[in-house]
């Protein structure tokens, strides 16, 4: 009976990975979509910026180059404070810290609508990265509380779902809002940063009554499924813990965590670009505000099936760095594409490959920094390499938006991205070497 435990109802009897099986279930169905709903949130208060600047820049005084510039140093601020943020979120638990992040967030996102001039939109964007430091990382280092490593992929990529939704949702609703108008003193933009703004606060409000810490909290899962679920984890955190090769101390400094902090700053300066000047560069080949919010649902779309796809395919063939790297090229040729186009329709569909492969790509990456680390080393080294990751999304749009005012184009600007996400991708092939990853992957079937 060693492996076999009773159900409940005590009539029937499950193999204990079956009943594993059944628990992790019940566990992505109660905790991802309300996490989706969060994350959502956060890139809706991302995205709309974007937007917003389609009349923002112009009602305000703001160039090109500094609203690249507010849009990045917002990963300025989350750079400065995600370690820190992330530590405490391992120290006092992630239902009051995730509920802390999103509410402050949520406030300061609607005070933007309030800003007159670069200086205001610069320091509100600071205060704004932050507010929302250590929130991502914060979750990833949740879920590995929750799911063994061979689930990960999937559900990572389940949460990121949140990405392209909040454009494929957020676009056409901030579209409409910003075609509506001045409206009780207030202008469409401001409006935009308001109503968009509300999610964040009151799902952070829910965070706290909603979100469970451990799985002793829960009352949706049997003391059985409990039990599984809890002896999977722990043999997937002793696996962990055996080739754990970076300790807490070491985080700042150990290659693997500084190779994949690489990794991941092509990603996410080229993320950072799509996002936020995507509705320009539709709107630069002759669309209307309304049309924009639509046509820039297209790429992530895109996002979406290769979200879903791409994760579980990883998982299902426990294969990592092909499944990071194959991506990384496929949206190396959507930038290049975009960047050469000499049409609406080529610009369009050149972003829809890059973005379908800088999303296909996350969550599959995310699965290697808790091959490496365990425990607060963990929580501090995936904030590590999302911290410095992240700081693509400040040079990436600033990059824009300067060679836009000095050259006039937008292409060139996009060049600066094919090279660091080359040098993502040749990154990645080393690191896969140096772990002996690279063996995994000769071997995929």
């Amino acid at each position: 009976m060693s492996q076999q435990q009773s159900l409940a109802n005590g009539n029937t009897l499950l193999p204990q990975n079956a009943l594993s099986q059944k628990a992790f279930n019940k566990i992505a169905w109660r905790l991802l979509p309300f996490l989706i709903l969060c994350y959502f949130s956060a890139f809706l208060d991302r995205v709309n910026v974007g937007f917003a600047a389609l009349t923002m820049r112009e009602d305000i005084g703001l160039s090109a180059t500094a609203f690249g510039l507010g849009s990045g140093i917002f990963f300025i601020s989350y750079f400065i404070f995600e370690v820190p943020s992330n530590l405490m979120l391992e120290r006092v638990g992630a239902r009051r810290w995730i509920a802390r992040i999103m509410i402050s967030w949520g406030l300061l996102s609607a005070c933007t609508a309030f800003v007159w001039d670069s200086t205001s939109f610069l320091v509100l964007r600071f205060l704004l990265g932050a507010a929302e430091a250590g929130f991502y990382p914060g979750i990833l280092f949740y879920l590995t509380q929750w799911f063994p490593d061979k689930k990960r992929a999937q559900i990572v990529g389940f949460l990121l779902l949140s990405n392209p939704l909040a454009t494929i949702i957020g676009g056409p609703v901030s579209g409409f809002i910003l075609s509506v108008g001045a409206h009780s003193g207030l202008q469409g933009w401001q409006w935009l940063f308001i109503l968009e703004a509300l999610p964040a606060v009151i799902l952070g409000i829910m965070v706290l009554f909603k979100l469970p810490e451990t799985l002793g909290d829960v009352r949706w899962l049997s003391e059985e499924e409990k039990t599984a679920a809890r002896q999977e984890l722990e043999q997937d955190r002793l696996r962990r813990a055996q080739k754990a090769s970076v300790k807490l101390s070491g985080i700042f400094f150990h290659p693997y965590v500084l190779s994949l902090a690489l990794v991941f700053l092509g990603i996410s300066m080229t993320n950072a670009t799509v996002n936020f000047w995507l509705p320009q560069l539709i709107k630069n080949a002759g669309f209307s505000l309304m049309a924009v919010g639509f046509l820039s649902v297209i790429p992530y779309v895109a996002a979406v099936v290769a979200l879903l796809w791409w994760g579980r395919r990883s998982d299902r063939k426990n294969e990592r760095i092909f499944h990071i790297a194959a991506p990384l090229a496929l949206a190396i040729v959507g930038v290049v594409m975009t960047a050469f186009s000499g049409s609406a329709l080529l610009s369009i569909a050149g972003l829809t490959l890059a973005s379908a492969g800088l999303f296909a790509v996350l969550p599959v990456f995310w699965t290697l920094p808790p091959q490496f680390m365990v425990g607060a080393a963990a929580a501090g080294g995936i904030a590590v390499i999302n911290s410095i990751g992240n700081l693509g999304g400040f040079f990436g749009p600033t990059a824009m938006g300067y060679v836009k005012d000095v050259t006039g184009d937008f292409g060139a600007g996009l060049l600066v991205n094919v090279v660091m996400l080359s040098l993502s991708l040749m990154t990645i092939l080393l690191f896969a070497l140096k772990t002996g990853l690279a063996k995994k992957t000769s071997g995929m079937k």
